[in-house]
């Protein structure tokens, strides 16, 4: 194993374009498409041992020595309380260290940093800054300690992760960091993965089938320009499909019967896009918003508010297709309108900006060169 002096990676952060809550479960297929803002992670070598991190993810600066494969604190206080900010950074220098301790290799000292572009101002934009982090991490910890990945390991290790903090999280921004561009990702089950690398090690997790899982890439719409709004006020993905998994709506006739429609409007979409068709495409989206309001009527998880409604509204008024982009709550909407319609445009961008919402200059990040699906 030989060490780099300093090594830069970066991940872009994601959008949902579709099928958002159903991904949670594994199996259910979403559409995402990653997006050209991103987070920037630099690992360099350093003197003494252990490792030192430091972010503008928040005020943060952190010192650690290895015990074992995993990461403490230095000094007295070894326990892991004050890490949270850092807890994806952590987590994924962890998983690559288990990696490295299974193939017993050293676990080496280094510094890190961190530089996000998907916040503003240390408010974040909700374009998945914890998935665009961890998947970063992975890959700069790993080229630095002379592990060469396919992108599939990648994903694995960063899902791990990822895991590890939260199990409910679909993994879908990890898949969007990972290849880039626009995809159709359906989720692992989260907690036989963890089993599994629990049980028989992260090496054979890396290299046994994960059920349920598939990532295949899709071409960009034909004919439509995305538009992407910012409510400008944060959201928790995670507290919202936490919010979920406590209501007792899961597993009813209503679960169910949003799962299907929901599974159904994605594959709807995904064909739409293969074939090129720009109508039908706006069709599903407008279907996708549709199931999204009726799961916050069911349930009220406060999915829609005020901005996201009207950010939806204003796209429909230019005769385009608009939804929220993840779980909603705040963060971001999407909406895709004909590309040719210059004015139209213009004019969404104008009742959004008179509804308090925030046209964010973004287009699709390039994709990766890594292969298009695995089962």
């Amino acid at each position: 194993m030989t060490a780099q002096p300093t090594v830069v990676r970066r991940a872009p952060g994601k959008l949902f374009v579709a099928g958002e809550y159903a991904v949670v479960d594994a199996g259910n297929p979403a559409i995402l498409v990653a997006v050209d803002r991103y987070v920037t992670l630099t690992v360099a070598g350093r003197d003494g041992a252990g490792v030192e991190i430091s972010s503008d993810l928040g005020p943060h600066r952190e010192r650690l020595r290895w015990r074992g494969a995993r990461l403490v604190r230095c000094g007295a206080d070894t326990g892991r309380d004050g890490r949270a900010g850092l807890a994806h950074v952590l987590s994924a220098i962890e998983t690559v260290g288990r990696l490295l301790a299974e193939r017993g290799l050293p676990l080496p000292a280094f510094a890190v940093s961190v530089a996000s572009g998907l916040h503003d101002n240390g408010t974040k934009y909700g374009l998945g800054s914890s998935g665009a982090v961890t998947v970063a991490a992975v890959s700069a910890v790993a080229a630095f300690c002379g592990l060469t990945l396919s992108d599939s390991e990648r994903f694995r290790l960063a899902l791990l992760a990822s895991a590890e903090i939260d199990p409910k999280g679909s993994g879908g921004d990890l898949a969007a960091g990972t290849w880039g561009g626009w995809i159709a990702y359906r989720a692992p089950d989260r907690a036989a993965v963890l089993a599994l690398a629990r049980g028989r090690g992260v090496e054979e997790a890396l290299r046994l089938p994960w059920p349920g899982f598939d990532i295949r890439r899709l071409p960009v719409p034909k004919g439509l320009r995305l538009e992407v709004g910012w409510t400008q006020h944060p959201a928790s993905t995670t507290a919202l499909v936490s919010a979920l998994h406590r209501r007792p709506w899961r597993g009813t006739a209503a679960h169910r019967r949003f799962v299907h429609a929901t599974t159904d409007c994605v594959r709807g979409a995904i064909a739409a896009l293969q074939r090129g068709d720009g109508q039908e495409l706006l069709a599903r989206i407008r279907e996708a918003r549709r199931e999204l309001a009726r799961l916050d009527d069911e349930v009220a998880l406060g999915v829609f508010t005020p901005r996201l409604t009207a950010l939806c509204e204003a796209a429909e008024a230019v005769g385009g297709a608009a939804k929220p982009s993840g779980a909603g709550g705040g963060d971001c909407g999407i909406a895709l309108l004909d590309a040719d319609a210059a004015r139209d445009i213009a004019r969404l961008r104008e009742l959004w900006a008179a509804a308090g919402v925030v046209p964010l200059p973004l287009g699709p990040a390039a994709a990766g060169n890594a292969e298009g699906n695995e089962e």
